[in-house]
């Protein structure tokens, strides 16, 4: 009867402890995007270069994956890119322009976050629609 009493209690002790790691366990990876000063106007020809970072908790976060889609006014994709952020948590994007016709190109950066949180990751993006004039 002693014996039973306290594998119950172990049991149960056990049982809490393993509990009170599953709220963190199930914890969602928020990273995002973020585009530093981003020119939106752009001549057919000059290449389009985004420079930006990736926001993780107010701080820069380095290995972070990232998609870059470009979707050309027809709605055809343009370009379709992932890689990760580099070790100061920055990223550079750029397309070539030449063959492209004038009209609104919508950008979509997507966080795909660390590929250890991939499991628990909120894809965060951040859009930004150029336009490219005729020279």
């Amino acid at each position: 009867m002693m014996a039973s009493k306290k594998t119950l209690i172990f049991a149960l002790l056990a049982l809490l402890f393993l509990a009170s790691g599953i709220p963190s366990s199930w914890a969602t990876h928020i990273s995002q995007p973020i585009l530093i000063d981003p020119k939106t106007q752009f001549t057919i020809g000059e290449p389009v270069i985004l420079h930006g970072w990736v926001n993780y908790n107010d701080q820069a976060a380095a290995d972070v994956l990232l998609n870059f889609k470009v979707t050309r006014p027809d709605g055809s994709i343009l370009a379709d890119q992932s890689y990760p952020s580099n070790a100061e948590g920055q990223f550079e994007f750029k397309f070539d322009t030449q063959s492209e016709t004038p009209g609104s190109y919508q950008i979509t950066i997507t966080s795909h976050c660390l590929e250890i949180h991939r499991y628990a990751c909120t894809y965060k993006n951040q859009s930004l629609t150029i336009h490219l004039k005729s020279p």
